[in-house]
């Protein structure tokens, strides 16, 4: 990170910052570039590895995608707020923002399936205690991304 000034390391301050984000962007390889999905998401820490959770139709671009090459990068931000200033080059911008990379796996357990969306509705909602059907654990896709890198970075 060029701007070190801007940079965040304090392990709660950036779970902080991913709970704040409402919109996790995926960058999948495509053989016509890079392929950005925006998508809702649920976050986890388990012994200092970050773990996202996302779900999805079973087909589709984007899944495909992912099963051709599961190695991603991903974005998020939030609390942008544009500063104004007399000059054009004075404007600049205030933000909190992850980026990082991964690998996806498909998560084929129910059980695995259950606590994966209970983590994706408990970001949204506060609330783990959903009731999933069988029928819709069946047939939801249902990824994690297990992140090798990240890095948070603030501007105030």
């Amino acid at each position: 990170m060029r701007r070190k000034d801007r940079q965040v390391t304090n392990r709660s301050k950036i779970q902080e910052i991913i709970a704040s984000c409402d919109c996790c962007r995926l960058g999948i390889q495509d053989n016509a570039g890079i392929y950005v999905v925006p998508m809702s998401f649920g976050y986890e820490s388990l012994q200092g590895v970050d773990t996202f959770y996302f779900h999805s139709a079973n087909t589709g671009r984007k899944i495909d995608l992912l099963r051709q090459n599961p190695r991603v990068g991903f974005e998020m931000d939030t609390h942008y707020q544009l500063k104004t200033a007399a000059t054009p080059c004075g404007y600049s911008a205030q933000f909190q923002s992850i980026i990082g990379t991964g690998t996806v796996s498909f998560l084929e357990d129910i059980m695995e399936k259950r606590q994966a969306l209970s983590i994706i509705m408990r970001h949204y909602t506060e609330k783990f205690d959903w009731e999933f059907s069988e029928e819709r654990l069946q047939s939801v896709c249902v990824f994690r991304l297990t992140a090798d890198t990240l890095s948070c970075k603030e501007h105030k």
